[in-house]
């Protein structure tokens, strides 16, 4: 499964703003430098009380369809 390793900084407020559907996708930057745009519904595994502070790997089906988040490296 092909997967993209991102830098995701997110206070609360913009987290909240995700998990209540206001924003239906967030926009990150990799770590090589691509822009990914990825379903919100993903952040919501790993949200914490300060948002969201690291390093995440996106795992994606080969269709291109989200699969799973994880973290690599929290700041």
């Amino acid at each position: 499964m092909p997967s993209i390793d991102v830098i995701l900084h997110l206070s609360p407020a913009e987290c909240l703003a995700h998990y209540e559907g206001r924003a239906a996708n967030v926009r990150a930057r990799s770590v090589d430098g691509r822009w990914v745009v990825f379903p919100a519904e993903a952040i919501r595994r790993v949200i914490g009380p300060n948002g969201i502070h690291g390093v995440y790997r996106l795992t994606f089906s080969d269709q291109g369809r989200f699969t799973r988040i994880e973290p690599l490296a929290r700041r």
